[in-house]
C-alpha cells in the first residue's frame, strides 16, 4: 500500500530501498553511513499492536547522529491512514518541520511540556510556513497538503490523517528514535516482530543486525 501510495504522488526513494539481501551483502563495506544512522524502511505500532489504530510507516532518507560530526540535519517520509494516530509526545534535542505532502489533511494537536513532562495549559508558539502563531493547549492545527509547521523541542504533539490517507515530510535536526522520543503515555517506538519468514526489504534497525549476523 505504501509504495503505491507514494507512487501515487510521485515520491521516489533511492534505489537502496529495494535491494535484496544479496545486493545488502554485496554493497555493505560502502553502506555504513545507512546502517550507523537506521535510515530506510520503518513500520511502527509503538508496541500497542493496533497498528490501523495506533501506528505509522516511515523511511528515513538521511540522518547524522546526535554530538558527533557529519550531518547536523534529517529527512523522513511517512504515511498515515485516515485517524491512524501517532500517539503524543516530544523530542529532547530535535527540532522538526512537520510538512503534509499530499493526499488528505493532517490534523496535529499541541501542547507545551511543564517541567516534569506533564501537559502545559500555556498558549503554543508555533510556525506555520513561516508565519508566527499562538494557539490555545490542546488546540488542534489542520493542514492543507503542501502546508508545513515547525515544532520545536518539548512541544507535545500528536497526528492523524483526516479523510484519506496523507503522505507526511519530516525535515529535522539528527534524529534518534532510540533516545529522542518522550511518549506521554509510557510505550515502545519499535515493534515487536515475528521473523518468520525471509524480508523482502530490511527494516531498520535490521541493517546492523544483518551485518553482525554477516560477520562484518
Amino acid at each position: 500500500m505504501e509504495r503505491k501510495f507514494l507512487k501515487k504522488i510521485s515520491f521516489k526513494l533511492p534505489k537502496w530501498a529495494f535491494w535484496s539481501m544479496k545486493d545488502w551483502e554485496n554493497n555493505y563495506e560502502a553502506s555504513t553511513e545507512i546502517f550507523e544512522n537506521m535510515l530506510g524502511w520503518d513500520i511502527t505500532d509503538f508496541g500497542q499492536n493496533d497498528y490501523d489504530k495506533l501506528g505509522l510507516f516511515l523511511f528515513t532518507i538521511r540522518n547524522g547522529q546526535i554530538d558527533k560530526s557529519g550531518k547536523t540535519y534529517a529527512e523522513k517520509i511517512m504515511i498515515s491512514k485516515p485517524n491512524q494516530i501517532t500517539p503524543m509526545h516530544f523530542h529532547w534535542s530535535k527540532m522538526e518541520d512537520i510538512i503534509n505532502r499530499g493526499g488528505g489533511k493532517l490534523a496535529l494537536k499541541l501542547y507545551n511540556a511543564t517541567e516534569n513532562n506533564k501537559l502545559d495549559n500555556s498558549d503554543v508558539n508555533i510556525s506555520i510556513d513561516g508565519i508566527k502563531k499562538t494557539i490555545k493547549a490542546g488546540s488542534i492545527i489542520v493542514l492543507e497538503p503542501g502546508e508545513s509547521i515547525c515544532l520545536e523541542q518539548r512541544v507535545y504533539h500528536s497526528f492523524w490523517a483526516e479523510e484519506e490517507a496523507t503522505v507526511i515530510g519530516e525535515v529535522s535536526m539528527v534524529n534518534d528514535d532510540n533516545v529522542d522520543n518522550c511518549f506521554y503515555e509510557p510505550m515502545g517506538r519499535f515493534p515487536e516482530i515475528e521473523e518468520d519468514e525471509e524480508p523482502m526489504y530490511l527494516l531498520v534497525p535490521c541493517p546492523i543486525s544483518f551485518a553482525n549476523e554477516t560477520g562484518n
